[in-house]
């Protein structure tokens, strides 16, 4: 099975970001949203216009069928708001060029990020690598696991998700010099 892991290096957001706002706005906006609000990939690419009118978007999980309301952070609603006046009402946030108003599938948004991480050099990768590296910096900022795991709907497997407990691991195991070899 592969793993996909958070990005944990700022270095490379930013390139992945540079990298997707020099290609097509409506991939780096799928980037810059993934990695902003925290939502599974299947919850953003049914987004519509309508649901980043405000500073709040009210959604029902398509995982967990329960209703979330979800926070524009500021630094990101500006982006939003200049993206999606060129769209219509009721129209798709990540359109789809087949179709009259479809959504890019899942795998479309999977090769648009594989080609990207591709570029910045960036292995581990997959659609849910942009919840994975919204909570893991979420998480160095705050080191408020509680409300992590509210937002992302989580009981205790948190920390292991975005990888912190992997890091944990990692750091112990590079310190770790066995006494046979003192």
């Amino acid at each position: 099975m592969n793993y996909v892991q958070p990005i944990r290096d700022p270095e490379k957001v930013n390139a992945m970001i540079n990298y997707l706002k020099n290609r097509k706005e409506r991939d780096y906006m799928l980037f810059l949203i993934g990695i902003s609000v925290g939502l599974r990939i299947s919850d953003m690419l049914t987004l519509q216009k309508e649901d980043v009118l405000y500073d709040h978007m009210d959604i029902v999980e398509k995982k967990t069928k329960k209703r979330k309301r979800v926070k524009i952070l500021p630094y990101i609603r500006k982006e939003v708001q200049t993206y999606i006046k060129s769209l219509h009402e009721g129209e798709y946030l990540f359109k789809s060029r087949q179709g009259d108003n479809r959504p890019i599938d899942r795998s479309t948004a999977y090769r648009i990020l594989r080609e990207a991480a591709e570029a910045c050099g960036i292995r581990e990768i997959g659609t849910h690598t942009l919840r994975k590296t919204f909570g893991y910096h979420f998480y160095l900022d705050t080191k408020d696991v509680v409300t992590l795991q509210e937002l992302f709907n989580h009981s205790s497997t948190t920390l292991r998700y975005i990888g912190i407990n992997q890091d944990g691991l990692d750091k112990a195991m590079d310190k770790f010099k066995p006494s046979w070899l003192k």
